[in-house]
């Protein structure tokens, strides 16, 4: 009789609560692995900042730098993400419980208010999309307006404040660098200098990694 309901009818509430669990679940391993790979690539561009501070290339340095404070924010924003997924995943917990009692889900602004903020994160976007547009099928929220996906992002990671690039050459060089031009005179400057090829090809690949994982 079960088996005839579901082809009938779907699946049941408590089911589709259990697969969205599923999914989250998997997001939330997709965002582990970013993390990861993200943390890796950043770790090697501190390294060339510092190799660079040394050799006196300040300008390469402050390049790596602005790198640096960007994959910052990046690893902010998927730490940020991945506990999203986990309210989420609480919300429906809770929605569980409710089906026992009520036999049906319950609408749920911040299930949607979540899942709102989730659609903008490139690296989950599809399957938040996806899952949104079920829960919205369900019940769970209401139909989303394309005004609503489309604003502002606070955590734009295009914009990086000098006072943050300092504050990072500062610290991964020991204050040589990064304090309010202190770091020209501290550290030889060799800018007009033709660049090693080596540390050029290391900062070029490094910026490609990191580039890659913050594009999404």
């Amino acid at each position: 009789m079960q088996t005839i309901n579901r082809f009938l009818y779907g699946p049941t509430a408590e089911e589709k609560v259990r697969a969205w669990q599923g999914k989250l679940r998997a997001e939330q391993r997709v965002l582990d692995r970013e993390m990861r790979q993200l943390d890796a690539a950043t770790k090697k561009a501190q390294q060339t900042v510092k190799q660079l501070a040394k050799k006196g290339d300040v300008k390469s340095a402050r390049i790596m730098a602005r790198e640096v404070v960007r994959s910052h924010k990046q690893m902010d924003r998927l730490s940020v993400s991945k506990a999203r997924l986990g309210s989420i995943g609480n919300q429906l917990q809770q929605q569980l419980a409710m089906v026992k009692v009520t036999g049906a889900l319950q609408k749920s602004t911040e299930i949607m208010k979540l899942s709102n903020a989730l659609i903008k994160l490139p690296q989950i976007s599809q399957a938040m999309r996806e899952m949104s547009m079920e829960m919205t099928k369900a019940g769970i929220m209401e139909e989303m307006l394309d005004d609503t996906l489309q604003m502002e992002d606070d955590e734009d990671l295009e914009v990086e404040a000098d006072a943050e690039v300092d504050k990072v050459l500062y610290e991964l060089t020991e204050g040589k660098l990064g304090q309010a031009g202190a770091a020209k005179e501290d550290v030889p400057s060799i800018q007009d200098q033709v660049e090693d090829e080596e540390t050029e090809r290391a900062m070029e690949q490094y910026r490609q990694q990191l580039n890659g994982l913050l594009s999404g």
